[in-house]
């Protein structure tokens, strides 16, 4: 039997039992919609950690001293001493709390609570809108003046500026000098969430007096990884070789092990979903072992006028691949759709991973030729006479 006739055939006998047809493709549908629309959003999720790292800056890296405690082993002037090297920019080293901020009778809770330097902008790239930054003269005098984030001047102040007037930070009072221009949502935590206090006004506030982090501007992007070393010789020999007291990040390194963990994530979802395409191929096989059954005699009376046994075996093996095929082509037009009202409902990020959407239809394809050989081997092995006979 020609490719084509059976392949006309194969249509034919699915359109003529069509609910039955849909509801064993179902399966196939669901699990191929499903491995497509959440490679999707985690391809999207990844995409979208990427674009906010380098959004932060390509030349920025990150020093976590946490093994500065207690006994402090990098002091301040250490980590200001960075800006000597000849591949860094400028150094800029934080502490953060949090606290209850007051405008008369209006007040914030658990507000992210910074202590920078005058630095802080220039590494972090931040602008104020009206007012200005901190400046070395709050530092050396430990004023105690405020930087507001957009949302918190807003949220204290609705639309008046909040500029020489004053907000009390946990009972104490502060004059704000400046509002930050607003940024939006960032993966670290927006700035405009935050409120700006001088560094040393900080570590008496908070009670944080040892330095935990900072942030390191390098001169330009070919001397990252050069400063980077020279950072990390010079922890090393103040922590005494002890690598787990501290640690020294650019970007690309946390947005590498963010995509990392993303990439993991979406692996595993789309893992459990393509169970269901198992479910699918095992009711594409019971149907076809139903279809071998009803057709018995058909079988019979194709065989006894000549139908060879890879007839028979070919005939019911298409018929498995196109179910399970039409099922993989509808699985992949819902997924596609699902991502992207998934991605507009939500606000997220989508990226159709068209590897994706080839491998789960050519699965889709293996899982009618696997799970259909059963069948369609009984049907060619039937005897022309009991096939016959079969009532």
């Amino acid at each position: 039997m020609k490719f084509g006739q059976a392949l006309k055939i194969a249509f034919k006998n699915i359109l003529a039992n069509k609910l039955r047809s849909m509801l064993t493709m179902l399966g196939i549908i669901i699990g191929i919609s499903a491995v497509i629309a959440l490679v999707s959003l985690g391809q999207g999720a990844s995409k979208s950690v990427s674009d906010d790292i380098s959004g932060l800056g390509t030349t920025k890296v990150s020093i976590n001293l946490s093994g500065n405690s207690e006994e402090e082993m990098v002091t301040y002037e250490d980590v200001l001493a960075f800006e000597d090297l000849e591949e860094v920019e400028a150094v800029a080293p934080t502490v953060s709390g949090s606290g209850t901020l007051k405008n008369g009778t209006t007040s914030m809770d658990s507000v992210t609570i910074q202590g920078v330097t005058p630095s802080y902008q220039n590494v972090e790239e931040t602008s104020v809108r009206s007012g200005r930054f901190v400046l070395p003269i709050d530092q050396d005098n430990r004023n105690k003046v405020v930087v507001l984030g957009a949302n918190v001047a807003t949220e204290l102040f609705g639309f008046t500026d909040p500029v020489d007037k004053e907000v009390k930070i946990d009972g104490s009072t502060f004059r704000v000098i400046g509002v930050l221009t607003e940024e939006g949502d960032e993966l670290q935590g927006s700035v405009d969430d935050k409120v700006l206090i001088p560094f040393s006004t900080a570590q008496r506030f908070l009670g944080q007096t040892v330095v935990t982090s900072a942030s390191v501007k390098m001169t330009s992007e070919d001397t990252v990884d050069r400063g980077m070393a020279m950072i990390k010789r010079n922890l090393n020999i103040a922590f005494g070789g002890d690598e787990s007291s501290y640690s020294v990040r650019n970007q690309a390194d946390i947005a590498e092990a963010l995509t990392s963990v993303t990439d993991t994530m979406t692996m595993l979802l789309a893992g459990i979903a393509g169970i269901s395409l198992i479910v699918g191929g095992i009711g594409i096989m019971n149907i076809m072992l139903v279809s071998v059954t009803e057709r018995t005699r058909e079988i019979g009376i194709r065989k006894a006028i000549g139908a060879k046994k890879k007839d028979i075996l070919g005939q019911f093996l298409i018929e498995a691949i196109v179910l399970s095929g039409i099922g993989g082509v509808l699985g992949v037009l819902i997924g596609i759709g699902s991502a992207q009202i998934l991605s507009a409902a939500l606000e997220y990020a989508v990226a159709i991973s068209w590897w994706s959407v080839g491998i789960a239809v050519s699965f889709s394809v293996l899982i009618g030729v696997v799970f259909g050989i059963f069948p369609a081997n009984k049907a060619a092995n039937l005897s022309p006479l009991e096939a016959l006979r079969y009532q």
